[in-house]
Order: structure tokens, then C-alpha cells, then sequence
């Protein structure tokens, strides 16, 4: 009987740290929070989407949110950028999907099919469609919002600037990149509005480079050419912009010609200093990819309401303050 009690004793302990490990299994067998993993497809390698992917980091490791960053395309278009994007996708593990669609039209498919597959998206820099994701009955209304610069306005903005800078008279000319991407198209949409309030200023041409900066510098010289009144010149993204700043540079018309850029790429802020370039527009890459990775983070995992439409706002550069300190921090990097 003596030694039948200390093994009593035993099977009573070890009943008694068993059984609350049992009424407490509530808290053992919760899963564990599944982490958020976001891919990012840019448009094409270069200083707004490299700027725009460390935004998108910083917040990421913020949030603690599992951040892919797609292959970058080496030219703009659907052919480069949908191969990367199916090809990445096709790895698993995706839950959103931020990205600048190459064309307006081009990626509707594929985004349908990455979105049926339960993959939310959020386009950045452009959109598809005409970007309006609230309007019904159409075949783009699916992604949960476009976040970038209003390009419309912008561009009336830098026509504006250019007529106060040559007096409100003379003939202009863009140099622009892709006549199928939204934010192009809403770029040299504004910019002609803008200089038709001028009743003594002229377009005299839009050229399309396709995003190749040599194409841009030739033909922005051939316009030069065959137009020598042209007085002021509209480059409308970083290779378009470089390309048309170069030829200007190249054809010895510095000073003579006026012009704006857009895009606040180091290249761009350069000839601004220099004097080759008049006038730098800034868009905030990092802030829109900060927000992108923050608003998909909300839908994905409190079911927050995403707006439309997220606009930031943008920047000029101007001789006068391209120095100021507090103007660095749109630099392209």
C-alpha cells in the first residue's frame, strides 16, 4: 500500500498538468498569421521605377509584408512586360499584384486572368481602360484602384509654364514615348489643351519614340530641322525627355529653345543646372509605391475600402530652386 501512494501521487500531477494544457488549447492550435505576399511588375528599367521600388520596400518591411519585385522589363510593351508577369505569377504564393500596365488595352486579358485566380491588383504609374475601376459593365473594372500623378493635369500645368517662358507665342512640339499608354496619353492630352488657351502659340507636332532615347533625340533634331521657328519644346517621360534635351544640346539651340521635362531623373536635374533644360516635372514614385503596397496590405487583411482613384501630387523644378534642399528629396534614385 506504502508504495502504491507515491504513484498515486504521480498519476494525480501528471492528470493535472495535462488536463489545462487541454483547456487551454485554444491558443496552441490558433494558425499562425499568414504573411502578405505583394509582387510588383514595373513598366520598364528605369530611375522612376527603381525609385518607385524602394517606396514599395520601405513600406513592405514597415508592414512586414513579403515584397516580390518582378524581372524588369528591358523595353516598354506588352511583349516584354506580360511574358515576366505570367511567368512570375505562374510561381504561386501570389495574394496582390501592383502593376504599371504597358498598355491601355493589351493587358486587359492577362490582369483578368491573373484577378480570377484570386489575386488582387492595384496599377501604378498607369492603368487600363481609362483607368475609372468605379464604372460598370466594363471589361476593366476589376482591379481595386489606380494610385498615380493626375498625367492631365500635368501636362496642362507644363504648357502653362512654357507659354509664361516664351511670352505666350511661338510654336511648340512634344517628343512623347507610346501613344497606348495612359498616362502618355493624358500627358500630351493636357499639353495641347494647354496651349490651345494661347491663342498665339502653335503644336506644330507629337512624335512617338516608343521609349528609345535615341529615337527621341533624332527626331526631336528632325523636327528642329524642318521647323526652325519651333521655340519650345515637351519631353514627356525620362527617355522621351533625355532624348529631346540632347538633340536641342546637339543642334546648338541651348537657350534659344525652351524646354520642359518630365521626370526628375539625376540626367534631367543635371541639364537643368547646366542650363540646357528650363523645366523639370517631379512625380513621387516612392510615395506612390508606398501607397500601393499600404492600401493592398489593408484590403488583404482587414477588407478596408481602397479608393478609386489615389492621386499624388507632383513637383517642378525650376532653376530658382533646384538647389533648395528641401527639393531633393524628389529626385529620381
Amino acid at each position: 500500500m506504502k508504495n502504491r501512494v507515491p504513484i498515486l501521487i504521480a498519476l494525480i500531477l501528471v492528470v493535472c498538468v495535462v488536463v489545462p494544457s487541454f483547456a487551454s488549447g485554444k491558443a496552441d492550435t490558433t494558425p499562425a498569421k499568414k504573411q502578405v505576399t505583394i509582387l510588383f511588375m514595373p513598366g520598364v528599367a528605369d530611375p522612376f521605377y527603381f525609385t518607385m521600388e524602394k517606396g514599395m520596400k520601405a513600406k513592405a518591411q514597415e508592414l512586414g509584408v513579403n515584397l516580390i519585385v518582378a524581372e524588369y522589363p528591358k523595353s516598354w510593351g506588352p511583349e516584354a512586360q506580360v511574358p515576366i508577369l505570367e511567368a512570375t505569377i505562374q510561381k504561386g504564393g501570389i495574394d496582390g499584384l501592383l502593376i504599371a500596365p504597358t498598355s491601355v488595352d493589351a493587358l486587359k486579358a492577362p490582369l483578368k486572368k491573373i484577378y480570377d485566380k484570386g489575386i488582387e491588383i492595384i496599377t501604378v504609374d498607369t492603368y487600363i481602360g481609362d483607368g475609372d475601376y468605379s464604372k460598370s459593365g466594363t471589361d476593366y473594372g476589376f482591379p481595386l484602384a489606380y494610385i498615380g500623378s493626375d498625367n492631365e493635369l500635368g501636362g496642362k500645368q507644363i504648357a502653362e509654364h512654357m507659354a509664361k517662358m516664351l511670352g505666350e507665342k511661338g510654336k511648340v512640339f512634344v517628343e512623347a514615348t507610346n501613344p497606348d499608354v495612359s498616362s502618355v496619353q493624358g500627358r500630351v492630352k493636357g499639353f495641347t489643351a494647354g496651349i490651345a488657351q494661347f491663342p498665339n502659340m502653335k503644336l506644330v507636332g507629337v512624335e512617338w519614340c516608343m521609349d528609345v532615347q535615341q529615337t527621341a533625340m533624332n527626331q526631336t533634331l528632325a523636327a528642329l530641322q524642318k521647323d526652325k521657328d519651333i521655340v519650345g519644346i515637351f519631353g514627356v517621360n525620362v527617355f522621351s525627355a533625355q532624348g529631346a534635351a540632347q538633340a536641342v544640346v546637339n543642334a546648338g539651340l541651348s537657350g534659344a529653345v525652351k524646354i520642359a521635362l518630365w521626370d526628375a531623373t539625376q540626367t534631367n536635374i543635371e541639364s537643368l543646372k547646366k542650363g540646357t533644360v528650363d523645366l523639370v516635372l517631379a512625380q513621387k514614385p516612392a510615395e506612390i509605391g508606398s501607397l500601393g503596397v499600404e492600401w493592398m496590405y489593408k484590403y488583404l487583411t482587414q477588407k478596408v475600402q481602397v479608393p478609386k482613384k489615389v492621386i499624388p501630387g507632383f513637383e517642378f523644378f525650376t532653376r530658382e530652386n533646384v538647389d533648395d534642399p528641401k527639393m531633393q528629396q524628389f529626385i529620381y534614385q
